[in-house]
C-alpha cells in the first residue's frame, strides 16, 4: 500500500515532490506504537502467553540480547572492509540494538492463534519483547560512557537495564490495576459506556507517557497495562462498553499499523535518498547483504539452542517446540519493522528530526549518515 501510494505520488508530481509524509520518531513513538501493543496486550491470550513465559522472556530477552552482540561484533568486523566512514563504538553499538529489534507483525497475520495457540504465542510475546527490550537496550547505549568504558560501566549498563525493565512493567500493572479500581469504586466512571471506554483509553496512555517521562520503557509498561486491564478492567465494565473497547482498540490499532506502513512506504520512494544511494551502489547492496546475514546467524545463535534449553526444561504433559516450530520462530523473526525504523532515524539524523531536509543527508552534521542511511534502507 504504502509502496503504490508512494508511485503515485511520484507520478502526479512527475518525481519532484516524494516528500510528502516524511518519518518523524517522534509522530512514531507518541501517537502511532501505544495503540499497537497496547491492543496486542489487551488481546492476547493470558493463559497461553503466561503457560510459556519463562520461553518467550528466553527468546525476547536473551535472545535479543545474543543477536545484539552478533550483530555488533560482526558489524565492527565487516563494516571496516567496506570503509564506510568514521563509525565509533557507540555507532556500532547502536546498529547492534536498532537490528535486533524484530518486527512479527506479517508472520502473526499468517499463523492463527486458535489452531497453532502455542507457536502463535511464543512469536507474538517474544516480538512484544524483543521490541521493548531493544528499545531499552538502545536508550541505555544512549547513556553510555563509551569514552571510560571498563567493567564498571558494563555492570552500571547491566544493572540500568535490569532496572528498566523491571519498573517499566510494574508501572504498566500498576496503572492497569488503578484503572480497574476506578472503574468499579468511583460512581461518575459507572454505567455509561462512553466514560468508561474513556477511562480505559486515558488510562492506558497515562500509563504510557508517565513511562515516557520517567524514562522507562513505554512499550513493556503499555503492554503490561493492556494485560492487566483485560483482565481486571474488562470484567468491571458494562457489556456495551466490554463490545466497544474490544473494537476501539481493535481499530486504532489497525489504523495506526496501516499509517505506519503507508509512511515507510513513501518514505522509501524518496528520490533524493535513491540519488545519494546511486552514486555508489555497490557499498550499500554490500551493506545490507552483510546486516541481513548477520541478522540470520544472529537470530539463528539463539532461537535453537534456546529451544534446546526450553524443551529441556519442559514437564512432560507440557508440548515441547518441535524443530519444523523452531524453523518458523526463527524466519519470523527476520523482518525488520518500523521500531528498527524509528531507532536508526532517532540514532543516525543530525538532530533526531527527519522534516529537516538536510539533517536527512548531511554529511557535516551527522558522520555516517549518507551512505549509511541507504544502507539501512535497502537492509530494511
Amino acid at each position: 500500500m504504502g509502496l503504490i501510494t508512494g508511485g503515485v505520488i511520484l507520478l502526479a508530481t512527475n518525481g519532484t515532490n516524494s516528500r510528502i509524509l516524511v518519518f518523524s520518531e517522534d509522530l512514531f513513538f507518541i501517537y502511532l506504537l501505544p495503540p499497537i501493543i497496547f491492543n496486542a496486550g489487551f488481546q492476547v491470550k493470558k493463559k497461553q502467553f503466561f503457560r510459556n513465559f519463562m520461553t518467550i522472556i528466553l527468546f525476547g530477552a536473551v535472545g535479543t540480547m545474543i543477536s545484539f552482540v552478533i550483530i555488533t561484533l560482526g558489524a565492527m568486523g565487516l563494516f571496516k572492509k567496506l570503509d564506510v566512514g568514521p563509525l565509533e563504538l557507540g555507532d556500532y553499538l547502536a546498529i547492534g540494538s536498532i537490528f535486533s529489534a524484530t518486527d512479527s507483525v506479517c508472520t502473526l497475520q499468517v499463523l492463527n492463534q486458535d489452531e497453532t495457540p502455542l507457536l502463535y504465542s511464543l512469536v507474538f510475546g517474544e516480538g512484544v519483547v524483543n521490541d521493548a527490550t531493544s528499545v531499552v537496550l538502545f536508550n541505555a547505549i544512549e547513556n553510555l560512557d563509551i569514552g571510560h568504558f571498563d567493567a564498571l560501566v558494563l555492570l552500571n549498563f547491566i544493572g540500568n537495564f535490569f532496572y528498566l525493565f523491571i519498573t517499566s512493567t510494574i508501572l504498566g500493572v500498576a496503572t492497569g490495576l488503578l484503572s480497574a479500581y476506578i472503574i468499579k469504586k468511583l460512581c461518575f466512571a459507572r454505567h455509561s459506556t462512553d466514560r468508561e471506554v474513556s477511562i480505559m483509553m486515558l488510562m492506558a496512555y497515562l500509563s504510557y507517557m508517565l513511562s515516557m517521562l520517567l524514562d522507562l520503557s513505554g512499550i513493556l509498561t503499555v503492554f503490561f497495562c493492556g494485560i492487566v486491564m483485560s483482565h481486571y478492567t474488562w470484567h468491571n465494565v458494562t457489556e456495551s462498553s466490554r463490545v466497544t473497547t474490544k473494537h476501539t482498540f481493535a481499530t486504532l490499532s489497525f489504523i495506526a499499523e496501516n499509517f505506519l506502513f503507508l509512511y515507510v512506504g513513501m518514505d522509501a520512494l524518496d528520490i533524493e535518498k535513491w540519488k545519494l544511494a546511486s552514486s555508489s551502489p555497490k557499498k550499500p547492496i554490500a551493506l545490507s547483504a552483510i546486516i541481513l546475514g548477520l541478522v540470520m546467524v544472529g537470530r539463528a545463535a539463539f532461537v535453537f539452542p534456546l529451544s534446546f534449553l526450553s524443551n529441556l526444561s519442559k514437564k512432560e504433559a507440557r508440548p515441547k517446540i518441535s524443530f519444523k516450530q523452531q524453523v518458523i520462530i526463527w524466519w519470523a523473526g527476520l523482518m525488520r519493522g518500523a521500531v528498527s525504523i524509528a531507532l536508526t532515524y532517532n540514532k543516525f539524523t543530525a538532530s533526531g528530526h527527519t522534516e529537516v531536509r538536510v539533517n536527512a543527508h548531511d554529511h557535516q552534521h551527522s558522520h555516517c549518515c549518507s551512505v549509511q542511511h541507504n544502507g539501512f534502507w535497502f537492509a530494511d
